[in-house]
């Protein structure tokens, strides 16, 4: 499924609302379902489904949203009790019991309750809120999709700079890569955001910090216009918490606009591409690097790679970290090192190279030894002993161009990406 993004334009303010009064209704009926699932034993999909109609009949607002997005409302809280039940089945640490939503973004529609124009620059909501028509901003990608797919869903989402329509593509995106025979191991750190064998290097721009002196300063103004206890609070507190939101979108932008460039150079320049599988919920709870950590969005990065890897049929393997930056790449000796010290020393070769290239051949060898044994099972032969019958215990993916088709092995779930 391919998504894509355009911008509401040219709605008046009665316009927003409606949609805004869509939302929450949305977020009414998701919150009851999740309620039903608490008080009642043995509710399933089915169930939930025949709460939406019982909702219409009984609230009045319930009733003007589409029906299909009421489904669409009443399928996320499914997919949340779901999620719940598979993480119990698998023993997980962090179950993730459901919860209600207080401040919900989007409302989602399916096949009805808007209507796209033969010129496809403006759409209309049809349901009972009536939104009506509104202007559509977006790229000459977007355009040329909206002419020649077919549209799945329409999602209407709310940002600090006003609402988005998203399309949701019945597409496979595939694309002719540039094979060039290169492979790549890459290090992730925060002095420098990659680093790979090569002593090839990127710099993080680190966009939170830049915009640190200006968030501040945002927030200091919004704080000083909120008033404990007041009911709503005034315009002007309103205004200054939709500049404080901006500044963070744009944060959040830039942040993925460089993730989104920087993963797509990396795949178009390489056809094996291995990195580390970073566990950042574990490392942001060292409160001297979290904010640096957060602001580096390594996992965002990771995952553009895998997708960049499928529609180009590349190789993008993820390996564990363990020891990665301790071993030795030219002997295999265990060399204990703090985080401070940034060079990699070893007393048994004497090989002096720098800590993360030292690091990123031990993750391409990695790498490299996931892709022979998977090529040798492949083929049908016995592979390497001991590691015939691989099964990722060290939560190692890798997303592979055999036959043509991207595959996740030891199967870990695939991550949705939106190519928005």
């Amino acid at each position: 499924m391919i998504i894509r993004e355009a911008k509401l334009l040219n709605g008046s303010k009665a316009q927003y609302q409606a949609l805004e009064q869509a939302i929450r209704t949305a977020q009414f009926i998701r919150n009851k379902a999740v309620r039903l699932w608490r008080d009642e034993p043995d509710v399933n999909k089915a169930r939930l489904s025949v709460l939406c109609k019982e909702l219409a009949t009984e609230f009045p607002f319930a009733q003007k949203l589409n029906s299909m997005a009421r489904q669409a409302s009443a399928q996320r809280a499914w997919n949340s009790i779901s999620s719940f039940y598979r993480r119990c089945r698998e023993g997980a640490k962090n179950k993730g019991y459901p919860q209600f939503k207080k401040h919900s973004r989007s409302v989602e529609y399916k096949t009805s309750g808007w209507k796209l124009s033969k010129d496809c620059l403006t759409i209309n909501f049809t349901d009972g809120f009536q939104a009506g028509k509104f202007s559509l901003f977006c790229n000459h990608q977007t355009r040329e999709d909206l002419f020649r797919l077919k549209i799945n869903r329409v999602r209407v989402v709310r940002r600090a700079d006003g609402y988005y329509a998203q399309f949701c593509f019945d597409a496979h995106r595939k694309e002719t890569g540039n094979y060039t025979g290169n492979v790549v191991g890459i290090d992730l750190g925060l002095t420098y955001f990659y680093k790979d064998q090569n002593d090839n290097a990127a710099i993080y721009p680190k966009y939170l910090r830049q915009a640190e002196k200006r968030i501040k300063k945002l927030q200091r103004q919004l704080s000083r216009k909120f008033v404990k206890g007041k009911k709503p609070q005034s315009n002007n507190y309103h205004k200054a918490r939709m500049r404080l939101g901006k500044c963070h979108l744009k944060v959040t932008r830039q942040r993925k606009d460089w993730a989104v460039k920087l993963a797509r150079c990396v795949v178009h320049s390489n056809d094996v591409i291995v990195y580390e599988d970073l566990k950042i919920q574990n490392m942001v709870k060292n409160h001297h690097l979290a904010k640096s950590i957060s602001d580096a969005s390594w996992y965002q990065f990771t995952q553009w790679l895998d997708y960049f890897g499928k529609v180009w049929d590349k190789t993008v393997i993820a390996v564990a970290p363990n020891y990665t930056s301790q071993d030795c790449s030219s002997c295999g000796h265990r060399v204990k090192k703090s985080l401070s010290t940034r060079t990699h020393q070893c007393p048994k070769c004497k090989i002096e190279i720098c800590r993360d290239t030292n690091a990123a051949w031990n993750i391409l060898n990695k790498g490299m030894k996931i892709l022979d044994v998977e090529c040798n099972q492949i083929k049908g032969t016995e592979g390497h002993s001991g590691t015939s019958e691989y099964s990722g215990t060290l939560e190692e993916t890798t997303t592979s161009a055999v036959d043509g088709q991207p595959e996740i092995v030891s199967g870990v779930g695939e991550s949705r990406i939106t190519d928005v």
